[in-house]
């Protein structure tokens, strides 16, 4: 209750590459705030408002060291089943901190049902963690 979200941004174009690295799966949009540092138990609020009631396909745009498992609510219920974030570990990444930086994206990770109008999705860190998540992406089936 009384702790903020860690977010970061990614950087592109410094003297060591960060999130324009070699050992990017995807290249993620310059300047795009993420959710990091995340551990076990915490969770955070993202605020969508759907325009067309149906079922969603979901993309994820991510980054973690050890891989893990997230789950997402509707309204205070359970959305999704946990789902599972795979490692993007490099062994042949030199940079040991860089590890966080390998992006991917996760395409049709899972399908949603939203209704209409304003619904608060709930993000659960459930195992793992140390996961940076950039942005999920619903796409009307």
């Amino acid at each position: 209750m009384h702790e903020g979200v860690d977010i970061s941004y990614t950087k592109f174009n410094r003297q060591i590459q960060i999130d324009d690295n070699p050992y990017d799966l995807v290249t993620p949009p310059p300047n795009q705030l993420y959710v990091g540092w995340t551990e076990p138990g915490e969770w955070f609020n993202l605020t969508a408002n759907v325009k067309r009631a149906g079922r969603y396909s979901v993309d994820l745009l991510y980054t973690p060291n050890r891989g893990g498992t997230i789950s997402l609510n509707r309204n205070g219920e359970p959305l999704t089943p946990p789902i599972n974030i795979t490692s993007t570990k490099n062994d042949q990444e030199p940079i040991a901190w860089r590890q966080w930086h390998h992006w991917n994206i996760l395409h049709d990770v899972v399908e949603v049902d939203l209704p209409k109008g304003i619904s608060v999705l709930t993000v659960h860190i459930l195992t793992e963690g140390n996961m940076n998540l950039a942005f999920f992406d619903f796409r009307y089936k």
